[in-house]
């Protein structure tokens, strides 16, 4: 094995990445003067949604320059589909990050990517068709992870340091030089998107990852040695990534949901619900995928039997449990009932006017008689005339006539007496 070759490719890729990022992050953060309204926030987020691509190159660049110097000279048409299939990926990815693209189409490319990685292997038809369905699960189950600052990049680096230490056991130069560059790139864009994110993964860097892990993985497990317990060591390298993906396909089935449309239901978003922060969901999300990890690594190793990697295994499912028993989606809301009055074919009749306010008038001492009240009612055309013979202070109503209400408690009020003397 050419370790003086592998560190050397780590560490370029560790340098490139970290000089990218830098790059990337200022311009992400610089201010722009936008040329429509919402023109510079919308620039923005794409770049940092596309920062992935600065971990991408980092780790491609320094795969490709290892291998074009000879540091995978054991297998290199291997590395070279391997390093090819994740590319394609990952350029699909970019593409969806700045356009966002159907998941059939995704889908099929992540299995053209997947057949030219086996085929360059030169895998048998069974064993071929096997790892193209693992490599796509477990793409699109790392992708997944990437809801939250810093939660796949963590994870995603604890899982290619296994898959490294497993490729060093056996001596595999080209398997191990693929996790040897993803893991320093992810170390260094692991600062820029730890909480807050300046930059995040994006399709292109989380589609990257997860083809790269899932692949060397596939191809590690078939280029084993007869002793090594590979079929059940590697496959649980992957555990947290499939256990995030169970969660969210029973979550949503049984909430009547549909398993492809995104909703705040992975292990982050219901760790943030019990009140664990950012950074220590993407903590504590990694150390329990170092568990099996570790567990899987020793296995491989042979230091352990298949047996103990029944341990994480149940440790998992009971955390799952655990999680599904966290509220993820709010209740629907209550509709509003409306009473709806019957239409009728009568129309309501309008609202009489409110009469005026009659004036209160003070009762006249000592005044006339009713009778003569009553005389004064008879004779009321020349009194009532509108604009004539009216005392200044009167009343009037909206015609102009002057308002003489009733006498209060039998006695005739000032304007009648008025009236009554006038006439």
């Amino acid at each position: 094995m050419n370790v003086l070759g592998i560190i050397a490719s780590g560490v370029a890729a560790l340098f490139i990445t970290v000089a990218l990022a830098r790059s990337a992050r200022r311009a992400a953060l610089r201010p722009h003067t936008p040329a429509k309204p919402g023109g510079c926030a919308s620039r923005a987020r794409a770049l940092r949604r596309a920062g992935g691509a600065t971990a991408v190159l980092g780790a491609a660049a320094a795969a490709g320059g290892a291998l074009w110097l000879g540091a995978a000279d054991d297998a290199p048409a291997s590395v070279a589909g391997l390093l090819a299939g994740a590319g394609a990926v990952a350029a699909l990815g970019l593409v969806h990050d700045l356009k966002p693209l159907g998941p059939v189409l995704r889908l099929a490319a992540q299995t053209a990517a997947a057949a030219l990685v086996v085929w360059a292997a030169g895998l048998s038809p069974l064993a071929a068709a096997l790892a193209v369905l693992w490599i796509v699960l477990v793409t699109n189950a790392f992708a997944l992870l990437d809801h939250a600052d810093g939660l796949l990049t963590a994870v995603g680096l604890v899982t290619a340091a296994g898959l490294l230490a497993c490729a060093a056991l056996d001596g595999d130069s080209a398997l191990a030089l693929l996790p040897a560059t993803l893991a320093a790139g992810l170390a260094g864009f692991l600062l820029h998107t730890w909480h807050p994110a300046r930059l995040r993964l994006g399709a292109c860097g989380a589609q990257f990852t997860g083809f790269a892990l899932a692949a060397s993985g596939a191809l590690l497990q078939e280029a084993a040695p007869a002793g090594r317990a590979a079929w059940a060591a590697l496959p649980a390298l992957a555990t947290v990534a499939l256990a995030d993906t169970a969660l969210v396909v029973i979550s949503r089935r049984r909430a009547g949901r549909s398993p492809l449309r995104d909703a705040d239901d992975h292990i982050a978003h219901r760790l943030r619900r019990v009140r664990v922060t950012v950074p220590g969901a993407a903590i504590l999300v990694a150390l329990w995928a170092g568990v099996p990890v570790a567990t899987g690594t020793l296995v491989y190793a042979g230091l352990m039997h298949p047996a103990f990697l029944l341990v994480p295994l149940a440790g998992t499912a009971a955390a799952v449990v655990a999680l599904l028993r966290i509220p993820a989606y709010a209740p629907p809301r209550a509709a509003r009932s409306r009473t709806v009055a019957p239409r009728t074919g009568t129309r309501r009749p309008a609202t009489p006017a409110a009469p005026a306010a009659k004036p209160r008038t003070a009762p006249v001492q000592g005044g006339s008689a009713p009778a003569q009240g009553g005389s004064a009612s008879a004779q009321g055309g020349s009194a009532s005339a509108p604009g004539k013979n009216a005392p200044p202070g009167t009343a009037r109503t909206a015609a102009g006539r002057p308002t003489v209400p009733p006498p209060p408690s039998g006695r005739p009020s000032e304007a009648a007496a008025v009236a009554a003397e006038r006439s």
